[in-house]
C-alpha cells in the first residue's frame, strides 16, 4: 500500500495526516502548535512541522504543504528571513493597499490585472509596509516567497533548490495573475519601491517538485482554501462555508473572476480551475470570545443560545473583533446593538454571537453570488461547523438546505490528495470518497431567517 502525508501549516498549528494514496482513508494524524501572533519567525513552522512529523514523514512515499496564504516571507542572499513573517492577519499594511489601488488607477485596474483588489491580507500590500518602514530589511530582502512555499523549500533542502509555489497560493499574491498565469514583476516593483527579488517558479498542479532526505516525493502543495476545496472533492455548484478562526466562502468555476469591489478575492485552485473567494477575519473567534465573556465554554454557550429566540429578542452582535477583511474594515471593532433591560442576559447575548457571525458570512456569499454557477449545495467546514447550533441557523439565516461534511482536516487531507495525485502520474486527482455527517434542510418558514438578516444589515448600517 502507497502512503501519503499531507501538512496543513495554518495560522495556529501544524497538522498532518497520513492517508491510503489509492482511497484517501486516514491512517494517522498528529499536530503542533504554533506561536500566537500576526508576526512569526518562519523557523518556527519548520519546527512545527518537524515535531508534528517526526516518525511519520520518514515512511510515506510523497507529501504536499498546504499553508496560511498572503504570508510575506522575505529571504536575503543566504536564504535566511530578514524578518518574522507578516502574517494575512496582519492589518498594518491597510494604508499599503490603499496606496497601490490608487497608484495602479483604481480597483478596476488591480481586477483586471490580478483577479483581485489588494486588501491589507495581501502579500503585494506587506511588500509596500516593509518598503516604506523597513527599508533596510527591504533592502536585504533578495526572494520573496510564502509560507507553504517556505516549508516544501525546507523539504526539498532549501541550498541546493529553486523555491517553487502553486497557482492556487500564487494567486493570493497580488502580483500574479490567473488568468494569464504569469506573474506582474510591474506590480511587484511598483510595490517594494522598484525592487524586484527572486519570485518562486510556479508549478503546476500534480507536478513532483523535488524528493525528501528520505526519498519521498514532493508535491507542488498549494495555499489553504485551495487544499480544503480539493479535500472536500467540489465540483460546480457547490460552495463551501469555511468557518475557523477567521472565515471563508468559496466556489470551484472555470473561469477567472475580477471583482472591481474588492469583495470577491479571483483565486486560482490547486486542480487547474478558478476558486473565487470571500474572506472575513471573524468566524469561529467570534463564539470564542462570547464564551469568555460570558464565563462558559463552547459547549454552555450553546445551551444558552439555545434559550434564546431567533432574532436574539433584537440584539445584533457585530463581529468585527479584530477588524475585517469583508466588509473592508481593517480597523473596525465588534459592537452589540439593541441592549435593552429585558435583552441583557447570558441567552440573547449567546445567541446572538451565533447569528452574527453566520450573518456576516451570509453577507458574504451575497458577494461571492454573482461571479459561481447557481447554487446546487453549501458545505459547512471548520471547527464552527461541529456544533450542530451552527448548521441549524445557517439553514435558517441563508434559506437554504447545509450539508455538514464528516470532521475532518481537509486542508490537510486536500494536500494529501495533490500528493497521491502526483505520486500516480495520472491526468486527474484520485476519486476519495467525501462522507457527510448531517443536512439541514432550508426552513419551511422563511420569515425568521430573513428578519435576523434585516436587523442585522440595520446595525451594520
Amino acid at each position: 500500500m502507497s502512503t501519503v502525508a499531507g501538512v496543513d501549516s495554518s495560522t495556529q498549528s501544524c497538522k498532518i495526516v497520513v492517508c491510503d494514496a489509492e482511497n484517501g482513508a486516514v491512517l494517522a494524524q498528529r499536530q503542533a502548535p504554533h506561536p500566537d501572533g500576526t508576526e512569526v519567525d518562519p523557523e518556527a513552522w519548520w519546527a512545527a512541522l518537524c515535531s508534528a512529523g517526526d516518525g511519520l514523514l520518514d515512511r510515506v512515499d510523497a507529501i504536499a504543504v498546504a499553508g496560511q496564504q498572503h504570508g510575506l516571507v522575505a529571504l536575503d542572499d543566504g536564504g535566511r528571513p530578514v524578518r518574522d513573517a507578516l502574517l494575512w492577519n496582519d492589518t498594518r499594511s491597510a494604508f499599503a493597499a490603499t496606496q497601490l489601488v490608487g497608484e495602479l488607477g483604481g480597483p478596476q485596474a488591480w481586477a483586471t490585472a490580478v483577479g483581485s483588489v489588494p486588501l491589507a491580507a495581501f502579500t503585494v500590500a506587506k511588500l509596500r509596509w516593509l518598503a516604506d518602514n523597513e527599508p533596510e530589511a527591504a533592502d536585504r530582502t533578495r526572494r520573496v516567497v510564502l509560507p507553504h512555499d517556505y516549508l516544501t523549500w525546507r523539504l526539498r533542502g532549501q541550498a541546493s533548490a529553486e523555491p517553487t509555489t502553486d497557482r492556487g497560493d500564487a494567486s493570493g499574491t497580488g502580483y500574479w495573475s490567473p488568468a494569464t498565469g504569469d506573474y506582474r514583476e510591474d506590480l511587484l516593483a511598483l510595490a517594494f519601491r522598484g525592487r524586484t527579488p527572486a519570485l518562486p517558479r510556479v508549478a503546476g498542479p500534480a507536478e513532483v517538485v523535488g524528493h525528501t532526505a528520505s526519498g519521498a516525493l514532493i508535491a507542488a502543495g498549494t495555499g489553504d482554501n485551495a487544499g480544503a476545496a480539493l479535500g472536500l472533492g467540489i465540483g460546480d455548484g457547490d460552495v463551501v462555508v469555511s468557518l475557523g478562526t477567521s472565515g471563508t466562502v468559496y466556489a470551484r468555476t472555470a473561469t477567472p473572476s475580477a471583482d472591481p469591489t474588492a469583495a470577491v478575492a479571483g483565486f486560482a485552485d490547486a486542480t487547474g480551475a478558478y476558486l473565487p473567494l470571500v474572506c472575513t477575519l471573524n468566524a469561529a473567534r467570534v463564539l470564542n470570545s462570547a464564551a469568555d465573556l460570558l464565563g462558559v465554554d463552547l459547549t454552555r454557550l450553546e445551551t444558552l443560545a439555545r434559550q434564546s429566540v431567533p432574532g436574539a429578542g433584537g440584539v445584533v452582535l457585530l463581529p468585527y473583533l479584530t477588524g475585517e477583511r469583508t466588509p473592508n474594515l481593517p480597523h473596525a471593532t465588534g459592537s452589540l446593538h439593541g441592549l435593552r433591560p429585558e435583552t441583557m442576559r447570558p441567552s440573547t447575548i449567546a445567541r446572538a454571537a451565533y447569528e452574527g457571525m453566520l450573518c456576516n458570512m451570509a453577507d458574504a456569499l451575497d458577494h461571492l453570488q454573482p461571479t459561481a454557477a447557481p447554487i446546487g449545495r453549501i458545505l459547512l467546514i471548520g471547527g464552527a461547523a461541529r456544533s450542530p447550533l451552527v448548521a441549524e441557523i445557517a439553514a435558517q439565516i441563508f434559506g437554504t438546505t447545509i450539508t455538514v461534511p464528516t470532521p475532518n482536516e481537509y486542508v490537510a487531507l486536500g494536500a494529501a490528495r495533490q500528493a497521491a495525485w502526483a505520486l500516480s502520474g495520472k491526468p486527474e486527482p484520485p476519486p476519495w470518497p467525501a462522507r457527510t455527517t448531517a443536512e439541514i434542510p432550508a426552513p419551511t418558514d422563511p420569515g425568521p431567517g430573513h428578519h435576523i438578516r434585516v436587523q442585522y444589515a440595520r446595525a451594520a448600517g
